[in-house]
């Protein structure tokens, strides 16, 4: 194969990912498909480089099935998925941290542990990328013969940069999901995966006959080819496992795979059994190549170990297939590699030395600096291959980089399992492994000087192990004891306790509750529009503002808080998590006073009902025990708040938010003196006069006016117990009305009295003077005089049924069962309501029509039943507009009458009809009426034996409302066993 057809072969190769790109880019490929979990599955197959190509063929020649140790370390790690993985996840997409850079830097809390990470970090990856070149220049010798295959090399590095460029750095925030970069890895796993199995199976029936050839020529000829093989000890097998393990997540590529783009916690969890099968799939065919090329007997001398499967057969086909195969591994490695070097370089040193403060556009300047260091790392991976990279085969260069790497996994267990581990004792820890590492390794790698490895006193033992793996033991135990030692006798500060205890496992996050500088969301902007600019500084506050869904209005302490934590959050995906630190702490401070703070309770339940179904045993029981607790207080029939020591609002239980109005979730974690009118000044008086009682105060809320009862209990704060105020609060107000009425019904019985007092004074006079106009007519026959003495006779009689009528109503209510029963003419009954009625000067200019017939009699207490039309009348009158008309009609009805008054009022509320004869029940506004007339009426009607129900509106009507009562006409018709309760 010429130099031109494989530069061809390798850019058509290319296209074809541009293609398939632009297709994802363009909506051509149906979104369903692109986020299926089985993409990211394959997308995770990024782990397979150029190593599962070549590097595993070399292994396996060299270790047997060793090579195995390089597929089942990473599926160790995501079958622990659930245990490492999966809290991982949880951080990273909390806190928007897209590198183990951003992770380490965010739970030691110093900038310089991120700058460390990214150190070490391209150390150890600059062997790996140039293993991806060095493969790409290799074949590029092996096929076409060349002896300066380095150019071919760098054309390929270039046109996978160009690709990087283009797809893995459109968005500004690494942390953002790349669903055509991730779609375009997928598709290059998938390749990976049919070729090699493509290239297992031609081994298997086209080089041998099948399986039982293949165990043939395993036991004859190629018996004394397998005798040549080391075998791994069983101490170098674990080691390899290990090292792989390690990098499977702790690799810059694979951590920003595993985590930055991963969909959901699920999806996440699926790929713990999908991924391991994958590469399962993957391993089976390495043995058969292998075997394979031996029995055609390729020269492993002039192809090298690694690219033996170069030596399957000299058709075309095969070899671009293995051609293929490897620039699929390499170009997705190569690609994934720089974009998440990149970002961990930008965040972590850039930004670092070169503060983004004043860029008058930050998202195109940080656009353009990822895409400048993504061609900086490919390139640099290019170098370390020409000038390095040559010089070495492609296991010495594997090695390197994953012991390299390894030395960040005492760190990320102690990020999720130790939260007394400190960065003193993390950074002394890792610079010891890594200095191990470089001097062990790397310095030999450069130099070709023989590994310069002290060995601790005990491991002599080690001295004739291979150099890799006695620099792996001895770094690593140097690593995890050094950081042991300086954490347990180092001083941990408050920032990093905080970051543990949000890092750890099993730890619920108590962030302490401060107040802000800013007092609203829109303040936020003003801040921080000097150092983000006033467009990157609005959006970035929108987005957070939409993603908590609060207003920029918003001022409660607590929402503050929580947007200054979600804003810090976006600020790390835009620039790492140290410069968004310095930027929010810098220009959106707390406000610290001499008052300590307390943890945040708010937050804290509600983390504690997000983690709920993770709660196990105990912990299980403790949270159903404070669930319950908490039910109890929001349920409870009694207005309840509860304020901390700060006068911060913690609780405004179920009962307070229908008396008030107000939505708990509104104001839970405003300051008292910010509650909406009247709370906050109804609240002050209590807390600024150290009240611990108030009673029936008077308050306006929007049902009209209230009486409030309020009492106080304070909480006593100790080491275990946190302080603050619970306030309870009743209403009082229907107690109130009921106490007025009293007052108003026993002044108007002493009005009563002193009026028959006086109706009896007046009655003595209204005698004489209704004799003299009677003897007066006997006296003269003069028509005028007889006519005026008809008149004063008249008017006497009126004065009298008025003082009758005023008697009568008077000893209304002391009704001796039964002896006061009389057979009554119904329209005189009303009548004398009505004279009752007119007595009242209600300035309502309402007609009253009195339609009852003459002849229709009732039996029954004449002053009850006038009381009883005088209720009816009077509601009746209240209800219906100026100039509207009351009908009181009768007719017989069976044994009984039938009585009704209609009004042209609006109506009732079905809600309240059913029941307006029960006590305190009334349509009237607050102090108008007190809700005991109809449950009187009701009384007085159930002991005539009568029956009453309201219409409202009247069938025949479109408004308005009627009163049917029915009476029997004597006591015998009304008896049955099915009565009304008097006592109703």
């Amino acid at each position: 194969m010429s130099a031109a057809q494989l530069f061809l072969l390798g850019i058509g190769y290319l296209s074809l990912l541009f293609l398939a790109a632009l297709a994802v880019e363009r909506g051509w490929v149906p979104i369903r498909l692109v986020r299926h979990p089985a993409v990211y599955t394959l997308a995770l197959g990024v782990y397979a480089s150029a190593w599962a190509i070549y590097g595993s063929l070399e292994l396996a020649s060299q270790a047997g099935y060793g090579y195995l140790a390089y597929y089942l370390g990473p599926a160790g790690a995501f079958l622990l998925a659930s245990v490492l993985l999966v809290p991982i996840q949880r951080l990273t997409r909390t806190y928007q941290l897209s590198s183990l850079a951003d992770l380490f830097a965010f739970r030691f809390r110093s900038r310089w542990v991120g700058t460390l990470i990214t150190l070490v970090s391209l150390l150890a990856v600059l062997p790996l990328l140039a293993l991806q070149i060095q493969t790409l220049g290799d074949v590029t010798r092996v096929l076409t013969g060349t002896a300066s295959p380095a150019l071919m090399a760098l054309a390929f590095s270039a046109v996978i940069a160009l690709f990087a460029i283009l797809f893995g750095a459109r968005h500004t925030r690494l942390h953002a999901r790349h669903d055509t970069l991730l779609a375009v890895i997928a598709l290059e796993s998938l390749i990976k995966l049919l070729a090699l199995l493509a290239l297992g199976a031609f081994a298997l029936f086209a080089i041998f006959e099948g399986p039982a050839s293949v165990q043939a020529w395993l036991a004859g000829p190629g018996a004394a080819i397998q005798a040549e093989v080391t075998r791994l000890d069983p101490g170098q097998w674990r080691t390899l496992l290990l090292l792989f393990f390690a990098a499977a997540f702790l690799m810059p590529h694979l951590f920003h795979m595993a985590f930055a783009e991963t969909l959901s916690r699920r999806t996440l969890q699926q790929a713990s059994w999908s991924l391991p099968l994958y590469l399962l799939l993957l391993a089976l065919p390495v043995p058969l190549i292998l075997w394979g090329a031996q029995r055609v007997g390729a020269d492993s001398a002039a192809l090298g170990a690694a690219y033996l499967a170069y030596g399957l057969s000299e058709s075309p086909w095969i070899q671009g297939l293995v051609f293929i195969a490897g620039l699929a591994a390499a170009s997705g490695t190569l690609i994934l590699i720089a974009l998440a070097l990149s970002g961990m370089m930008l965040n972590h040193w850039v930004l670092v030395a070169h503060s983004p403060i004043h860029q008058p556009d930050l998202y195109h300047w940080l656009r353009w600096l990822r895409r400048a260091l993504i061609a900086a790392v490919i390139f640099g991976g290019w170098l370390f291959y020409r000038i390095v990279g040559i010089h070495h085969d492609l296991m010495t260069l594997g090695i390197v980089a994953f012991v390299g790497m390894a030395q960040c996994l005492p760190g990320i267990l102690a990020v999720l399992y130790w939260p007394g581990a400190n960065r003193k004792g993390m950074l002394s820890g890792l610079v010891v492994g890594v200095a191990i590492w470089l001097l062990g390794m790397w310095l030999p790698l450069l130099t070709g000087m023989t590994p310069r490895i002290l060995l601790p006193p005990g491991l002599e033992l080690l001295a004739n192990e291979p150099d890799w793996y006695v620099v792996t033991l001895v770094s690593l135990a140097a690593n995890i004891l050094t950081f042991i030692l300086v954490s347990l006798l180092t001083r941990t500060s408050e920032g990093e306790r905080a970051a543990a205890e949000a890092c750890s496992v099993d730890a619920v996050i108590r962030p302490k509750r401060l107040p802000l500088d800013a007092r609203n969301g829109a303040e936020f902007i003003q801040r921080l529009a000097p150092v983000l600019g006033e467009e990157v500084a609005r959006r970035e506050v929108e987005r957070a503002l939409e993603a908590l869904r609060i207003s920029p209005q918003e001022g409660r302490p607590y929402a503050l808080r929580r947007l200054r934590d979600r804003l810090q959050a976006n600020l790390s995906g835009l620039m790492g998590p140290s410069v968004a630190q310095d930027i929010v702490d810098s220009y959106l401070p707390y406000r610290r006073g001499a008052q300590e703070p307390t943890d945040d309770i708010h937050f804290v339940e509600s983390r504690l009902e997000a983690y709920r179904s993770r709660l196990t045993g105990l912990a299980r029981e403790l949270d159903g025990l404070r669930r319950y607790h908490r039910r109890i207080l929001t349920r409870l029939p009694v207005g309840l708040c509860a304020f901390g020591v700060d006068d911060e609002l913690l609780m405004w239980n179920d009962a307070l938010a229908e008396l008030s109005g107000i939505d708990g979730a509104s104001v839970v974690g405003s300051r008292r003196t910010d509650l909406p009118a009247p709370w906050g000044e109804l609240l002050g008086r209590m807390f600024d006069e150290r009240q611990d009682h108030l009673y029936k105060q008077e308050v306006r809320l929007d049902g009209g006016v209230r009486y409030l009862s309020l009492r106080r209990a304070e909480l006593q704060a100790d080491d275990a117990v946190r302080g603050g105020t619970v306030v309870l609060v009743e209403d009082h107000s229907e107690m109130k009305w009921l106490e007025e009425e009293l007052v108003h019904a026993a002044r108007l019985a002493s009005i009563g009295q002193l009026a028959a007092g006086v109706a009896h004074e007046i009655g003595n006079p209204i005698t004489g003077i209704s004799s003299l106009a009677q003897n007066l007519r006997y006296d003269t026959d003069d028509p005028q005089l007889l006519e005026t003495a008809e008149q004063i006779q008249q008017l006497t009689d009126r004065v009298s049924r008025i003082v009758s009528s005023l008697v009568g109503f008077a000893h209304g209510g002391r009704h001796v069962q039964g002896q006061a029963f009389a057979t009554l003419a119904l329209r005189e009954v009303v009548e004398d309501a009505l004279h009752l009625i007119h007595l009242a000067r209600s300035g309502q200019d309402v007609t009253y029509r009195n339609l009852c017939p003459e002849g229709c009699h009732i039996e029954g207490d004449a002053q009850r039943l006038v009381q009883v039309f005088v209720n009816l009348l009077n509601n009746a009158r209240d209800a219906s507009p100026d100039g509207g008309e009351v009908l009181i009609e009768a007719s017989r009805e069976g044994n009984g009458v039938c009585v009704t008054v209609t009004d042209e009022g609006q109506g009732i509320d079905a809600s309240i009809r059913d029941h307006l004869f029960e006590p305190f029940t009334t349509t009237k506004a607050p102090g108008e009426g007190t809700g005991l007339g109809l449950p009187l009426v009701y009384s007085i009607i159930a002991e005539h034996h009568g029956q009453i129900h309201i219409e409202s509106p009247p069938p025949e009507r479109e408004r308005g409302t009627r009163i049917l009562m029915w009476l029997p006409t004597n006591r015998e018709d009304g008896k049955h066993p099915h009565e009304p309760d008097s006592d109703r």
